[in-house]
């Protein structure tokens, strides 16, 4: 195979005239033609695009153009028969902001038709028609008001004025009448019902504008006037028949007003039915045709606009095959020339990195730059030999590395074993010293009273027992006694407290009871404590909180956190002040804030002060345990978080989270002395 594989490079390939000139120039050269290519192929597309999006913009705005003319021309419309509806609606119901509606929609017909119609260059001819009759709509609703106007003039210049004068006649001859019994009365009532019953038809004749109800008004005041004649006969005195004939006048004035509103509801419901309806009537069927235009351009528009369309693609696609046949042409070229040179080389290569160090490297007098390729390539391999004797080295140093890293990894683990077993000595010593002490003392007590009882019985037995010497023997065992009682109390101290780390839930019950109430208990026992100290303690306990938790465990942990101040924040029985603060943190949650300006903790004292049998007073008598009990009521029992801030000088602040309702009693750990684990403070 290796034979094969370097005749096979050895061959000969007689490449043609055109590979050896290419041959002679750069490949950087010819990747640079390749470039220039393509950024020819580039410019030619984005000529075809440009040329093809310049059509296609000017046949998009002609189809923009189109559709905001029709918008136009709705818009238009729309405005016409709303101010249509106006018109009818004012002369029946007339109001002034009717008035001002019609008057403000009339000004902006008349402006879009003045203004964007004949600024748009699709409507600037064909507009004129829809601009006339427009105009002719808005004249018509001013020969309208002027209609209008008259009628409110003879409805109150002659109608009105004559209905009030002839009330004034009508009361003027009922005064007239001495009584009821005269002869004009019938005559009088009979005329005076029926003004009363004219008047009514004159009023619906103004609201209703119907024509039979001016017949009526005429009948009854042709009714009116032929009793007037027959009371000039009947009546008593001069004023009534002055008043008569003063109302013969007003009769005429009443006619001559009811004939005018006749004329002039008639001229304005021709006004309303040619120059209102029939104008937009003219309004809409212009509008129509229009439309039916803009329809047509628009379909022009939008075939115009596909023509280019596809007339761009086309160009597009003939330009893309054209310069991607000569790109291709001339690619083909280049890379023939780099990629057979390349598979000599990589052949050679290949041989190479396999073993194969006799293997020939064509192509090293070539001037381009698989030449400089080859070169290097025949360079690797003369160096391969002593590259492969170095990595018989390196490999044998590699293996003694690796060994040296796995001895210095075990010793690594058996180091780490050792701090662990350091720490759990040094924790199981602190628990033997604490309970060794009492112990001790009190065995080495025990002893002594042992053997002191040995010397008293034998004295006993001698019979040469003295009354000192039975005082003193008394005296001594009940000193003995004390001790034995202190030590063993300070060892079941230590016992029980050692039994507290372990937070035992079963001596604590649940229940529901108020924080406030609670907390005042526990401030109240502690106050013995307080008196024999300098120590002030305040306590700020805001509104009223109900918990559903532990109050027994709770109370421990006050308790705890004071005697602990007592003991460790104020030395020497110096001054100082403790305070107590307790608010509602949010609606599930509240935060109770212990604080003291005592002689605070430095870092390594606030890293360690949760830890089990870590103290500073081990001398005075200090177990370590306080704030490991707190720590591990408050995240086990309470189900609640701690945090500790405190420097030198300045006091210590410890802040406690706790839930409302406390975490559901979850199976009792077995109590943790002699294998603690060191729980970290949150």
């Amino acid at each position: 195979m290796k034979a094969a594989s370097d005749q096979a490079v050895a061959r000969p390939r007689g490449p043609a005239s055109s590979h050896q000139a290419m041959r002679q120039l750069p490949i950087r050269w010819r990747i640079l033609s390749l470039a220039a290519l393509n950024a020819l192929v580039v410019f030619v597309f984005a000529t075809a695009v440009w040329d093809g999006t310049r059509i296609l913009t000017d046949a998009r705005n002609e189809l923009q153009q189109t559709r905001d003319s029709e918008r136009l021309l709705a818009r238009v419309e729309g405005d016409a028969v709303r101010l249509q509806g106006l018109i009818h609606r004012y002369f029946t119901q007339p109001n002034a902001d009717l008035l001002k509606e019609i008057t403000r929609l009339r000004e902006t017909v008349l402006t879009t038709l003045k203004v964007h119609a004949a600024a748009d260059p699709m409507l600037k001819v064909e507009a004129e028609p829809l601009r006339q009759a427009t105009d002719r709509f808005v004249a018509g609703f001013s020969d309208l008001r002027n209609v209008q106007s008259a009628i409110s003039t003879a409805y109150e210049s002659q109608v009105l004025k004559a209905v009030h004068e002839m009330a004034g006649l009508y009361a003027i001859m009922e005064n007239g009448t001495r009584e009821q019994s005269s002869l004009i009365w019938p005559s009088l009532s009979k005329s005076r019902e029926s003004f009363s019953t004219t008047l009514v038809l004159t009023n619906a004749l103004y609201l209703t504008q119907r024509r039979n109800i001016a017949e009526e008004i005429l009948k009854n005041l042709d009714a009116i006037e032929a009793t007037i004649p027959v009371m000039l006969d009947l009546a008593d005195n001069d004023l009534q028949r002055g008043a008569l004939g003063a109302l013969a006048y007003r009769i005429v004035s009443w006619r001559l007003g009811v004939a005018n509103l006749t004329e002039h509801f008639t001229t304005r419901s021709q006004l309303l039915r040619e120059e209102i309806d029939g104008n937009q009537q003219m309004i809409a069927r212009t509008i129509d045709k229009l439309s039916d235009e803009m329809r047509n351009r628009e379909r022009v528009a939008y075939n115009r606009f596909e023509n280019a369309l596809s007339n761009m693609y086309l160009r597009i696609a003939i330009a893309s095959v054209l310069t991607l046949f000569i790109a291709v042409l001339i690619g083909l070229a280049i890379a023939r020339s780099i990629v057979g040179p390349l598979r000599s080389l990589m052949t050679a290569m290949h041989a190479i990195v396999a073993g194969h160090y006799g293997q020939t490297v064509r192509d090293t007098d070539a001037r381009d730059e698989i030449g400089e390729m080859a070169r290097a390539v025949e360079v690797f391999r003369e160096n391969a030999i002593a590259k492969r004797q170095a990595e018989i080295e390196l490999k044998s140093a590699k293996e003694n590395a690796e060994s040296a890293l796995r001895e210095l990894q075990e010793t690594q683990r058996s180091l780490i074993e050792a701090e662990k077993l350091a720490a759990l000595g040094g924790l199981v010593a602190g628990v033997a010293h604490e309970v060794n002490n009492p112990v001790g003392i009190s065995l080495t007590v025990a002893s002594s009273f042992a053997r002191r009882c040995d010397q008293f019985s034998t004295e006993v037995r001698d019979g040469a027992v003295r009354k000192s010497r039975l005082d003193e023997f008394i005296s001594g065992s009940q000193e003995a006694a004390k001790q034995l009682v202190a030590n063993l109390n300070r060892a079941a101290d230590l016992i029980q407290a050692f039994k507290q780390v372990a937070v035992d839930r079963s001596h604590a019950e649940r229940r529901v009871f108020e924080l406030g109430e609670a907390t005042e208990q526990i401030v109240a026992s502690l106050l013995p404590a307080l008196k024999r100290s300098a120590i002030s303690f305040s306590v700020d306990i805001g509104e009223e909180i109900t918990m559903d938790s532990y109050p027994g465990p709770y109370g421990q942990v006050l308790t705890n956190l004071a005697l602990n101040a007592l003991a460790h924040a104020f030395p020497d029985r110096r001054a100082g002040s403790m305070r107590l603060a307790i608010r509602r943190d949010g609606p599930n949650h509240v935060q109770i804030e212990f604080a003291d300006d005592g002689i605070g903790m430095n870092e390594e004292t606030q890293r360690r002060a949760f830890e089990p049998f870590f103290t500073t007073r081990r001398s005075h008598g200090g177990t370590g345990l306080g704030l490991h009990i707190v720590f591990n009521i408050v995240t086990r029992r309470l189900g609640g978080r701690l945090r500790l801030d405190s420097a030198l000088g300045r006091g210590t602040t410890l802040w406690i989270r706790l839930p409302l309702t406390a975490p559901r009693e979850e199976p009792a750990e077995p109590p943790q002395i002699a294998t603690l684990t060191l729980v970290p403070p949150i």
